[in-house]
Parts: C-alpha cells; structure tokens; sequence
C-alpha cells in the first residue's frame, strides 16, 4: 500500500484519538470545570499535532484534512485522483480513531453524537478557523521550513480559545466527531453546515493567497 495513503490514514487516526482522548480525559480529571478540560484538551492537541506533522510530513507532508489536501491539488502541489485516496484515507482513519479512543476509555463503540453544535455564529467561526489555517499553512514554510509544524500545531491551539466553534476546521475530524457523545462530539444533523463552512473558509484563504503556494 503506499506508504502517503498509510501516512494519512495512520495520521489522522491519531489525530482524532488526541482530540477526543484529552477531551475525555479533561472531563473526567475536571468534572463540571469545562474551562480547565478545554485547556488540556487543546494543549494536547496542539502537542500531538506537532508531533505528527513533524513524524510524517516528510512521508506525505502531514496533510491529515482534506481542506488541505483540496487546496494543495489548487496549488498544483497534488494531483486531483492522490486527493480523493488522501481525502479517503483521512476519513476512514478519522472514524477508526473514535472506535479506538472508545475503546481506550470504555465506552459504547458505536454511537451516534446527540452532541447540539448549531448556530450561524459556530458557521461563521469554522470558516474563520479554517481560514487561519490554511492561511497558516501557506505561509508557515516560506522562509523556515523548519518551524512550519510548530507554527501550524500553535494555531490549531490557540483557535481553540479564540473561536466559538473551537475550531474544528477539519471535514474528516468533523465526520469523525458524529460517531462520539464525548467531550468533541456533535449531532450529524450539523455536519453539513460545517463541512460547508471549512469548505468557504478554505477557498477564501486559497483566493487571498494567490494561487501558488
């Protein structure tokens, strides 16, 4: 199997088991403190993310969002059908990364989030964060490639604070949040704004940017 897609897939599932894992480790360290359970929550994420960027950017360049993978084919850095397998691979490891963070805590494996997550604001706040990122993305490597997955985890961490949403901006960790009624989860009926969202969000970035990386 190519070892990009295995990158992807392996990558993304970690990423998920970071982001509902801490959150539910928060709750239960800090019950009825949601304050404190989203701040481990976003400093694990942010520290896991670092260090999956840094471990497999050089394989696949870490790209663990399809968001990303759709701007890099508009970048001309990828080709449209290597997109579709990583967008795959992405999703499918996103969704093993929920059975085995339920697994990991002792939970139901298969749920469906009852998770509310609804509101123009929260819209409106994934196409921001996902505007950062990508705008974070693009930019973070220009003149020290070296720093770009720092940049990019300190973001993912501070976009946990500075939006409602607290940024997902990530259509296959916003698929993957569907199946979990822990601390990330959100009810399918919201998925599609979302997705939506991080779509507008990504483009608007691309459009801003230019159209070379």
């Amino acid at each position: 199997m190519n070892k990009k897609l295995i990158a992807e897939f392996l990558g993304t599932a970690f990423l998920v088991m970071i982001v509902l894992g801490s959150g539910v480790m928060g709750q239960n360290l800090f019950p009825q403190q949601n304050g404190l359970a989203l701040l481990a929550n976003s400093l694990a994420t942010g520290a896991g993310l670092f260090v999956l960027i840094q471990c497999l950017g050089p394989i696949s360049s870490a790209h663990l969002n399809p968001v990303v993978s759709l701007i890099e084919v508009l970048w001309g850095n990828l080709a449209r059908k290597e997109a579709f397998y990583y967008a795959l691979a992405q999703i499918i490891g996103a969704y093993l990364g929920v059975l085995i963070t339920h697994l990991m805590f002792d939970l139901p494996i298969f749920v469906v989030s009852t998770v509310e997550r609804s509101g123009m604001n929260l819209w409106f706040s994934e196409i921001i964060a996902t505007f950062g990122l990508i705008c974070v993305v693009g930019l973070a490597g220009k003149k020290h490639g070296e720093f770009a997955p720092l940049t990019v985890a300190a973001y993912i961490t501070s976009a946990y604070w500075f939006t409602s949403s607290t940024s997902f901006a990530n259509p296959a960790v916003t698929f993957a949040r569907v199946f979990t009624n822990t601390f990330g989860g959100m009810s399918y009926h919201h998925l599609l704004p979302f997705v939506g969202s991080q779509i507008i969000g990504s483009i608007g970035a691309w459009i801003v940017l230019g159209k070379e990386k």
